[in-house]
């Protein structure tokens, strides 16, 4: 599928850098969706920087068992160059 995710890295805040399988790349802030019970421990910038991409998912996961759809990611990225 055209939206997993392949690399990540944290930029600054809740915003995150990522690369897509069709080679759209760009920044994500996540800031904003970081409502309800699973991703309100993301607010805190040590936890929400424990982001890996999960190997079966192709897509953001957390220690907690917080993600976000990589369609919802790669619909969302601001492209950059």
């Amino acid at each position: 599928m055209d939206y997993h995710v392949l690399e990540a890295r944290h930029i600054g805040g809740h915003v995150v850098w990522l690369r897509f399988r069709d080679g759209t790349a760009g920044e994500i802030d996540l800031g904003s969706e970081l409502r309800g019970p699973v991703f309100e421990p993301l607010r805190d910038l040590e936890f929400f920087r424990q982001f890996r991409i999960h190997t079966e998912f192709h897509t953001l996961v957390w220690p907690n068992g917080a993600d976000f759809a990589p369609e919802f990611l790669h619909n969302n990225v601001r492209i950059t160059a």
